[in-house]
């Protein structure tokens, strides 16, 4: 059976060389990239887009009712 101190030594080598290579360098180059790329993007959170969606429905509900409001004012007789 394998000495347990010598596997957590092994292990901790092999986490050791995986955290100093190139691909985790690439990794956080892609993610430093797309990080600073999302940045620039004028993007808001849904949060922000559903309280837009919700004003703006309001918003066509008042518009509506402005608009009937008007065609019969218009349509009746002036006094």
């Amino acid at each position: 059976m394998l000495d347990p101190k010598l596997v957590e030594e092994i292990t901790g080598k092999f986490a050791a060389l995986m955290a100093a290579s190139p691909a985790k360098d690439f990794e956080r180059n892609v993610r430093a990239l797309l990080v600073s790329a999302l940045d620039r993007l004028d993007l808001v959170t849904r949060e922000e887009f559903d309280i837009q969606r919700e004003l703006l429905g309001r918003s066509r509900e008042k518009l509506a009712q402005l608009e009937a409001r008007i065609a019969e004012l218009e349509g009746k007789p002036r006094g």
